[in-house]
């Protein structure tokens, strides 16, 4: 992955600016978090189903509510992420909470080199792997982590809104993981007057490529579903049509907004 050091470094400074801003946001709702809120959705919770006393690595897991949140489900958790402010965020949160979870830092693409074990559920959502030009070597290190029989899973934003701009009113990129995609944006889905303007990069990746991907490291799947709603707020033009739940005012149910996928390691 040398070949695209400069662009996790780019990414990783950007990512890094975004944790001082998203811990404060209302967006992500922290305090209500520290109160005991789970920040879960119910479409993870009920396809992943019951976690007590499993074990859950959690792949690029931003400053670790959901992580946290697991750990109040009863899983043993371990969090990853390559921003040094949000992993510090997280073991703080996790502390302070007296929340028990291990958490690393590196990116996802090495971490076979700094965290050892198998574990029972290895777990990714929301805004990830769009930041991971390469699926296969991502494939391969959940493979790695992964207990015989084990559980993947993962629910993202659809690859059909990642050809839209942020209003969903046109198409700005390919469907297909053709290039990088370097842009400077401005603020933050969690608040988009956040005083943050760099440059960023990222890669679209097509439905075929994440599940072979899965594929080719062994890894047989057993869900893929798709929704035709958001359970994030994190979009321009939404309307809300229910708790946790946001379509696009002019597209409505008409499209692919997410879409979750669960796999499963070989053996008992």
């Amino acid at each position: 992955m040398e070949g695209f050091n400069q662009y996790f470094n780019a990414n990783k400074a950007l990512w890094n600016k975004k944790t001082a801003v998203h811990e404060h946001s209302d967006f992500y709702e922290l305090e209500k978090f520290k109160a005991g809120a789970s920040s879960l959705r119910s479409v993870e919770l009920e396809e992943i189903g019951e976690v007590k006393g499993k074990s859950l690595l959690h792949l690029q897991c931003h400053f670790g509510m959901d992580t946290l949140s697991w750990a109040r489900e009863g899983a043993e958790v371990t969090g990853m992420d390559f921003s040094d402010a949000a992993i510090s965020k997280a073991k703080e949160l996790s502390a302070e909470l007296d929340i028990p979870a291990k958490f690393v830092c590196c990116n996802v693409y090495d971490l076979p080199k700094h965290l050892e074990g198998k574990f029972d559920i290895v777990f990714t959502s929301y805004g990830t792997i769009g930041w991971l030009p390469d699926l296969d070597a991502w494939a391969k290190v959940i493979a790695h982590f992964l207990k015989a029989g084990g559980q993947f899973y993962m629910v993202d934003f659809h690859p059909f809104i990642w050809m839209h701009n942020y209003e969903m009113d046109s198409i700005d990129y390919s469907y297909f993981n053709e290039e990088v995609i370097a842009e400077t944006t401005e603020g933050t889905y969690a608040d988009r007057s956040a005083d943050i303007k760099q440059a960023e990069y990222g890669w679209n990746h097509p439905i075929s490529e994440i599940l072979n991907a899965l594929i080719g490291a062994g890894l047989k799947l057993e869900v893929f579903n798709e929704f035709n709603f958001s359970t994030w707020n994190c979009f321009e033009n939404l309307k809300e049509i229910g708790r946790y739940k946001y379509q696009f005012k002019h597209l409505g149910a008409k499209i692919p907004v997410m879409y979750s996928i669960k796999a499963r390691s070989e053996g008992t």
